[in-house]
C-alpha cells in the first residue's frame, strides 16, 4: 500500500474531512445528510492520515510526487 494522496491533497482531505464532521457533531447538518456528512468526514480523514485513497488506486491516479532516486 504505496502513498497516492499528495501533501496537497492530504491537506484538503483532512480540512474538509474535519468541517464536515464537525457540522455533523455540533448539529449544522442533521437527518440523512448528517450520515452523509459524517461517513464522508470519516473517510476523507483517514485517507488523509494514512496518505492512501483505494478509489486513487481504482482509477490510476495519484497526486504524490515522484521519489528520487
Amino acid at each position: 500500500m504505496g502513498c497516492n494522496v499528495g501533501k496537497g491533497d492530504q491537506i484538503f482531505r483532512f480540512v474538509l474531512g474535519v468541517v464536515l464532521l464537525l457540522a455533523y457533531f455540533l448539529g449544522w447538518i442533521a437527518g440523512t445528510w448528517g450520515t452523509v456528512a459524517l461517513i464522508v468526514g470519516i473517510i476523507l480523514v483517514v485517507t488523509a492520515a494514512f496518505r492512501f485513497c483505494p478509489l486513487y488506486r481504482l482509477l490510476g491516479v495519484s497526486t504524490c510526487e515522484p521519489q528520487k532516486g
